[in-house]
């Protein structure tokens, strides 16, 4: 049976006490679910060079990327928090299906092209 997003979201929730995030203080954690049904998790790592800390969204999909994923080959991703528009951007050229997040205290589900209006792809 495949995971709902609000198990997914759980799995999230669960990697972002992993996060390495010493300056903000703001733990993100992101779960994957692949269309072969594995779960892959990432979290935000931050750096005292701000720019060069890692998103869990980006984490998570460049860990998927090493054990062999590619695009199309992602179906949800579930994320702590909103993604930035970098992830979003990451997100729209995997082709992940829909992206489950909280926002407000409520679980949203969107599709990538919905969070990211009028994007760039090639």
């Amino acid at each position: 049976m495949p995971l709902t997003d609000e198990e997914l979201l759980a799995r999230a929730e669960r990697a972002a006490g992993s996060a390495y995030a010493p300056y903000s203080n703001f733990n993100v954690g992101a779960a994957l679910l692949l269309r072969n049904g594995d779960v892959v998790t990432g979290v935000n790592v931050e750096n005292a060079s701000y720019p060069l800390g890692m998103c869990a969204e980006r984490c998570a999909l460049a860990r998927a990327v090493a054990e062999g994923a590619r695009p199309g080959g992602v179906e949800a991703l579930a994320v702590t928090a909103s993604p930035c528009g970098g992830c979003r951007q990451w997100l729209l050229e995997f082709g992940v299906d829909r992206i489950a997040f909280m926002h407000d205290g409520e679980l949203r589900v969107r599709a990538p092209a919905d969070l990211l209006p009028d994007s760039f792809i090639l």
